[in-house]
């Protein structure tokens, strides 16, 4: 009994099955990355107004530099904060 579990164990490559996360941003019908869409802008950033990182939206790279300079640039024309208290 012992040994067939010993077994298995070794037969299975990966004990959990963890699903691949694709860019929110890159699958069709999704919104363009611009820095007069606040709405979708204010999605990524956090509540004290940092941006947030790409390893907690799953945003791809490239997708995740656009976003991260239409923020700046929001926030340099106002239509963003760059601090909430």
């Amino acid at each position: 009994m012992v040994e067939l579990q010993k077994q298995d164990l070794k037969t299975d490559k990966r004990p959990y099955n963890f699903k691949k996360r694709s860019c929110p941003l890159s699958i069709t019908d999704a919104p363009k990355v611009d820095y007069k869409n606040i709405k979708l802008l204010k999605k990524f950033m956090s509540e004290k107004g940092k941006i947030l990182p790409s390893r907690i939206t799953f945003v791809s790279t490239k997708k995740q530099r656009e976003l991260s300079k239409a923020i700046k640039r929001a926030r340099f024309l106002a239509l963003l904060p760059y601090v909430n208290k």
